[in-house]
């Protein structure tokens, strides 16, 4: 009983340490304005400080560089299917990805682990493009739409990655896979719960081989190796997934293929949802009349890993 009630005690000690290092990167911070307030929520703030073993000089640091990156990157603006917005100050022709997802390479999943976290499936073999930024551009998107989609008091997604037909002509660069790692830990930090590679082919361990040291001890804990027929690895699916709604290909009994039109329509609600959420207004308008747009998309900018 006394060391029940002293670990409880140790508990609620940490509890107010950490929200009071919560209050001091506040006030480290300053006063914020437009879209940086919206972003800068408490629970935001805890997982940049998690991120930085609760040290607020660099969760500070880290959060800054988070800031000029949304600034600049604008994943809040991205799009499934483009529109012209009607203010002038955002007429110009928004980035989509709907071209993409056309083969269902990355999607979000129709249903949740056991904690009730949002789910993305990807299928590295499914590569159906060689643009570098398109490809980030539509995880940066994912990403987003995987946040939008949690439910309330849970901040984390994770990751089902089905290796089926992977090989390395479908697969995306070295240099484009620490580009997403880099932005993944420095501007989602603490949103991946776990990532499932699942079956990856003996190819891929040349590759993983080279990727796995981008990512700080953090991330790569959450990387688990999963394989069909296999004891363990069917136990830690059952771990974190009901069967009956896990898909076959990832070792449950749910049947699950990729829709194109039906996800599409998905996310264009979804959009709405977010253009709702950061005050934007995406009723069409005329291209004519925003004869000043240029089409094509700003190279992403990848802020370096800080640890």
């Amino acid at each position: 009983m006394f060391k029940w009630r002293s670990s409880q005690n140790n508990d609620g000690n940490v509890s107010l340490q950490r929200e009071e290092k919560v209050k001091e990167l506040k006030v480290a911070l300053g006063p914020l304005s437009g879209r940086d307030i919206k972003f800068c929520t408490d629970s935001c703030l805890r997982r940049y400080l998690e991120a930085r073993s609760w040290n607020v000089d660099k969760a500070k640091k880290m959060f800054e560089e988070t800031l000029k990156w949304r600034a600049s990157y604008k994943p809040e603006e991205i799009r499934w299917n483009a529109k012209l917005p009607l203010h002038s100050e955002f007429c110009k022709l928004q980035h989509e990805v709907a071209h993409e997802g056309e083969t269902g390479k990355i999607s979000r999943a129709n249903f949740h682990d056991r904690e009730g976290r949002t789910v993305l499936i990807m299928r590295p073999g499914k590569q159906n493009t060689t643009s570098t930024e398109g490809n980030i551009r539509h995880l940066v998107y994912m990403l987003e739409n995987a946040i939008l989609n949690l439910p309330e008091g849970q901040e984390q997604m994770c990751w089902m990655i089905d290796y089926t037909g992977f090989s390395m002509s479908t697969s995306i660069s070295v240099r484009t896979t620490r580009d997403i790692i880099n932005i993944l830990q420095n501007h989602y930090p603490e949103r991946l719960a776990v990532a499932f590679l699942y079956n990856p082919p003996r190819i891929f361990q040349a590759f993983w081989k080279v990727v796995k040291y981008f990512l700080d001890p953090k991330t790569f804990q959450k990387v688990k190796f999963v394989y069909p027929k296999n004891n363990e690895s069917v136990e830690l699916m059952k771990v974190y997934f009901d069967l009956e709604n896990l898909p076959k290909e990832f070792g449950g009994n749910a049947t699950l293929e990729y829709d194109h039109e039906e996800f599409s329509r998905m996310m264009g609600e979804d959009d709405a949802k977010t253009s709702k959420l950061w005050g934007f207004d995406d009723t069409p308008r005329d291209a004519a009349n925003c004869s000043h747009i240029t089409s094509g998309h700003s190279k992403a900018e990848v802020v370096p890993e800080t640890l």
